[in-house]
């Protein structure tokens, strides 16, 4: 009685020590939303690149914005009182809608107009050019764009400042309609490009949701409506997404779970108990995470709560495996030497993850590893004693009596291994379709809805190409804009032929120095451009002296040391030009942004012609190429997980044909999965490996507790209503995954579903004699 009472105290402490430990691994632990911790490390200079531009790079960090639902006039409002915010939101970097505003301009950026513009490579700053200009702005200040000019005009007659904001626009940029952008649709157009990577959902998701509250905050808003689209916006929706079906397929499988698990065992109490190991399990693998690696991926996290489904076996053997008037402590003892051998070697299995060499695979690794061994530790430790001394032993109920009978007289074809093997060859030659997938769109599809909301905003705005990037080497940042300026008309005559729409280069936003020094001594004196601009003025409305602001900033800007990329990164668009420019193995690369790509050929062939300055950057083939690389080590180590088990199994069980009966099962399962997947055309992914992975390890335990030959009838009874409540629970979580409509949670259901059936069915046909 004294035990008895002595349990409830264990229990809160077992609870109180599992809340401190979990709210202090929590604490101590950064949960990131980067897809790239869960990529190799690049092995090739474009693998880099795009580990580099897929969160970072300018075209996966842009957002692409509408409004709608109002006239133009109010449409124009809106956009500027959205610009306005997001200016001060510190989540977006740049904001971009077409407009112009004298009033922001930086008085200190502006004498450099005239080493940055154009201009003068082409006019000389004489009488007869300022006076073709100066005739302009007259007709200028008679048009609705007078109070526009107005403020420029005293220090910017030639509208130098315009023309730099017009080059700074997207390479085709849309119509402009009382200062903003417009479709041609009658929407308002804008850019957004965030701080946050644009592989990081959970950033990106943070981004959209304060540019939603920005707009609903407008207070002329009315019945307005905004759309988003762009790579940020896809990777927040496929995350909301997946986390809801998540959800509704996690709250159906766990009441079926626990349904199924009272049916078994007839008990509440044994049921709350048998889910402390399994606790216990995940606290300690968010522990072991926050000790290693200090921060870890939410898909780790996803992932390792599933691998670790594994351990409710653990307290679902005791429960099974108890005998009526038995101690719990007795019952774990006589189960723990097999018990301990599926432990660890379903840990063992899972070292593939720790060599793979990929941070996010390294961190589930360890999170599974110490889960298990922390759920069977404390499954043999600790759940024995504080679940009750009075049980329903299963021995001997009629359907489980039936059962077992019935299993005992199916036949062991021993030839029924080697004919699946041949079927199986045959439908892996036959299967349609790629044996890997290394699309990695295709692992997360975005739906076609969308995708041509985006094609259509992508080709009103002008915005970059997601999958090509023209790349320029340099030694240095002066001879990538040299190189640049070089190659920019070349471009410019693939763009009149339709091989493109528009190239995006970093000299569009910083000339050479060589460039800005010649246009620097085009530059004439204070006397002589006075001279010039009276004679330009002559029978002109302009009052004298009104251009005295020209005459000083054109006086500065010949004394001006030219701007260095570095100093740019201080100007407006410094940011832009940064992200074009990228320091890699003691040379730098310049990144130009393609946009409406038509002829990757001729591209290709323009880029090969430079005799290596230039190379055309295909994203998809580079992103395909890794994948590959990446399932590699995946391969290679689960190969070395596989011999490591053999090794651990066979010094287990001390027999070679024990062994055998335990592995060949569970190896044969794993190819069946393979084949049927393949055979239904299914191209395997990294999420197939994983959940593969899983299968096995499940597999695994209904094996070895097949062939441990049961010394009475109703031990084998025990064993197999243990086998079948865990397939029973394993087929109803993941066959409710299997039915997603999401492709990662239909390959992790499908596979483990098809997974335990097959092991199952091989664990009893090639493991158990049938005599046991």
């Amino acid at each position: 009685m004294g035990i008895e009472l002595r349990k409830p105290a264990l229990v809160a402490v077992w609870l109180l020590v599992l809340g401190l430990l979990g709210a202090l691994a929590w604490r101590g632990l950064h949960i990131s939303g980067d897809l790239r911790s869960f990529m190799p490390p690049a092995q090739t200079p474009d693998q880099q690149l795009l580990m580099e531009q897929i969160g970072d790079g300018p075209g996966s960090r842009l957002l692409m914005l509408a409004i709608s639902g109002a006239d133009e006039a109010s449409l124009a409002q809106l956009s500027r009182g959205l610009v306005e915010l997001l200016h001060t939101d510190a989540q977006f970097e740049q904001v971009y809608n077409g407009s112009f505003d004298p009033a922001t301009l930086d008085p200190h950026w502006l004498p450099y107009r005239w080493l940055l513009s154009p201009t003068l490579d082409t006019h000389a700053l004489d009488a007869t050019f300022l006076a073709d200009q100066l005739q302009q702005r007259v007709a200028d200040l008679a048009s609705p764009a007078a109070s526009l000019l107005k403020p420029l005009l005293a220090r910017d007659p030639t509208l130098e400042v315009l023309a730099l904001a017009q080059r700074w626009s997207p390479p085709k940029a849309p119509q402009s309609r009382d200062g903003v952008w417009f479709s041609r649709d009658g929407r308002a157009l804008l850019l957004a490009q965030t701080r946050a990577a644009g592989f990081d959902p959970v950033a990106q998701h943070a981004a959209i949701a304060s540019l939603q509250s920005a707009f609903a905050a407008l207070p002329e808003r009315g019945q307005a409506q905004l759309e988003i689209s762009g790579p940020g916006w896809f990777s927040a929706q496929i995350q909301a997404q997946t986390q809801a079906e998540a959800d509704r397929i996690g709250a159906a499988s766990t009441l079926g779970f626990l349904l199924l698990l009272l049916l078994a065992y007839r008990s509440v109490s044994a049921l709350l108990l048998g889910a402390l190991p399994v606790l216990s399990g995940a606290v300690f693998g968010v522990l072991a995470l926050a000790l290693m690696f200090g921060q870890a991926h939410g898909i780790t996290l996803a992932f390792g709560f599933t691998l670790l489904g594994v351990a409710q076996e653990y307290p679902l053997r005791v429960l099974s495996h108890r005998r009526a008037g038995e101690d719990a402590l007795t019952s774990v003892r006589l189960l723990w030497p097999l018990l301990a051998t599926a432990i660890v070697s379903a840990a063992i299995a899972y070292l593939a993850f720790l060599a793979s060499g990929v941070p996010g695979l390294q961190q589930l690794g360890v999170f599974t590893i110490a889960g298990l061994l922390a759920a069977g530790l404390s499954t043999r430790h600790l759940l024995p004693r504080v679940l009750p001394l009075r049980v329903h032993d299963v021995a001997g109920s009629g359907w489980l009596l039936a059962a077992t009978t019935w299993l005992d007289r199916v036949p062991r074809l021993r030839w029924l291994p080697w004919l699946l093997l041949v079927v199986s060859a045959v439908v892996l030659h036959l299967a349609p379709g790629p044996m890997w997938q290394n699309d990695l769109a295709a692992l997360t599809p975005v739906p076609r809805a969308l995708l041509q909301r985006d094609a259509a905003l992508r080709a009103e705005l002008g915005a970059p190409d997601v999958r090509y990037l023209l790349v320029l080497h340099g030694a240095d940042a002066e001879g990538v804009l040299a190189l640049s300026e070089r190659v920019e008309p070349g471009l410019a005559a693939l763009v009149d032929r339709g091989a493109l729409d528009a190239v995006e280069l970093p000299s569009r936003y910083l000339p050479s120095i060589a460039t800005q020094k010649s246009r620097q001594a085009k530059l004439p004196d204070r006397a002589r451009l006075a001279e010039a601009l009276a004679r330009a003025s002559d029978d002109l409305p302009f009052r004298a002296g009104l251009f005295a602001p020209f005459l000083d900033d054109v006086e500065t800007a010949r004394g001006l040391t030219p701007l260095t990329p570095m100093e740019f990164a201080k100007a407006p668009f410094g940011a832009r030009l940064a992200s074009m420019l990228v320091e890699r193995n003691g040379e730098t690369l310049g990144l130009a942004t393609l946009s409406g790509v038509h002829d990757d050929r001729a591209l290709d062939s323009f880029a090969q012609a430079s005799g290596g300055a230039l190379r055309l950057l295909d994203l998809k083939s580079a992103s395909e190429s890794l994948v590959a690389d990446y399932r590699t080590r995946i391969l290679r180590a689960l190969g070395v997980a596989l011999l490591l088990l053999v090794i651990t199994v066979g010094v287990a069980l001390r027999s070679f044909r024990r062994a055998w009966r335990v592995l060949a099962p569970m190896s044969l399962a794993t190819l069946l999965v393979v084949v049927v997947e393949r055979g239904c055309g299914i191209s395997l992914s990294l999420f197939h490996l994983v959940a593969v992975t899983l299968a096995a390890g499940l597999g695994l335990h209904y094996a070895l507790f097949f062939e441990h030959r049961c010394h009475d009838a109703a031990a084998a009874q025990r064993t197999l209503h243990a086998t079948l409540v865990c397939v029973a629970a394993a087929l109803l979580v993941f066959g409710l995954q299997a039915l997603s409509s999401l492709p990662v949670l239909r390959a992790i259901g499908l596979t483990v579903a098809l997974g335990v059936g097959f092991h199952f069915c091989l664990s009893i046909l090639m493991a158990r004699d049938g005599k046991s």
